[in-house]
């Protein structure tokens, strides 16, 4: 069995080669991977806001149906029932807009965990040629 001291110049390139493809391979299924899962964390703070859209639009219904109610009526009893239910449901939805919102600003898109292992890498070829 040869020992690494042992091998020509021709192995030894060989064996750089091979390891080099190796490493770009999982690379890139390093950033697959997170990529996969980043979009995942998107998809669902999107339908967080897709959702608050939809219940605040809702919202805006029963507040525009209290304030018809409020012209056609001398009464307080149907308009004052609507429009608390119209604020409680667009503050609902007001609230899951902003939770998709500042869940989307929390995440980035970047594969950083990719990113800091080719550092690592270029930082290890870089003390090998030294």
């Amino acid at each position: 069995m040869a020992t690494p001291n042992d091998k020509s110049l021709g192995e030894l390139f060989a064996d750089l080669s091979r390891e080099t493809a190796t490493l770009v391979r999982k690379e890139v299924e390093l950033a697959r991977t997170e990529m996969t899962a980043k979009a995942s964390r998107f998809t669902r703070h999107a339908a967080y806001i897709a959702v608050g859209g939809a219940v605040l639009y809702a919202g805006v219904l029963v507040l525009v149906a209290a304030a018809v109610i409020v012209l056609e009526t001398v009464g307080l009893t149907w308009w004052a029932s609507a429009l608390i239910v119209g604020i409680v449901v667009a503050l609902g939805g007001y609230l899951f807009v902003q939770r998709g919102l500042s869940a989307l600003q929390r995440d980035s898109l970047a594969p950083t965990e990719t990113i800091e292992t080719m550092k690592e890498n270029a930082a290890w070829a870089k003390g090998q040629r030294t």
